[in-house]
């Protein structure tokens, strides 16, 4: 007969995406992670894999959190141009608010530290900048459909520039304490769908 789990492997992912989140892959050890999580190396690693597996497992959980509520804000019925800025605006003041600051973003932290050199972190990173493009390129067409957007504006190089301008306010957020810089920046940025 098969021993059942003598924990919740649900938890343990959401308290190990708590501990990549905030200190980053290469400075959590398993040892560090076995201390957070409560649970054994062994059942981690019968579990979850070794300490790759679980990061990406944890970045995967933080992208089917966060994904579904950009889909519901960027594809709501009515007027598309509010619900951009309003997309825009949030990851302006969560770069900036001090609790959200310092940690940035899972994915933005996952580019800068293992992208470049791991494929599977790569493809994870590529596929959430692609779905968030997709949605706001999406949004942006249909302003445009709907006379919000002027005819002469390119919706997908908008949605691409919104797209990098919002991985750039979480990097600058995480490392700058004035709030006005990536606040101004997002202003100046939203003028450019007028």
């Amino acid at each position: 007969m098969a021993r059942s789990k003598e924990f919740d492997p649900d938890a343990a992912l959401r308290s190990a995406l708590e501990l990549f989140w905030r200190r980053g892959y290469e400075a959590t050890s398993m040892t560090d992670l076995v201390e957070h999580l409560g649970v054994g190396r062994a059942s981690i690693y019968a579990t979850f894999g070794n300490k790759h597996e679980l990061y990406l497992k944890a970045l995967d959980r933080y992208q089917q959190a966060r994904n579904p509520q950009l889909l519901r804000e960027l594809s709501q019925p009515g007027p598309a141009l509010p619900a951009v800025r309003a997309v825009v605006r949030r990851f302006a003041t969560e770069a900036a608010t001090e609790g959200r600051r310092l940690s940035g973003c899972f994915v933005t932290n996952t580019a800068a530290e293992l992208a470049p050199h791991d494929t599977a972190a790569a493809r994870r990173v590529e596929h959430n900048w692609d779905h968030l493009e997709t949605l706001l390129h999406s949004a942006l067409v249909r302003a445009q459909a709907q006379g919000e957007l002027p005819a002469d504006r390119t919706p997908l190089a908008l949605a691409r520039m919104l797209l990098v301008l919002m991985q750039g306010l979480r990097v600058v957020g995480k490392a700058s304490a004035d709030p006005a810089r990536v606040q101004d920046a997002a202003e100046q940025a939203l003028t450019l769908l007028d």
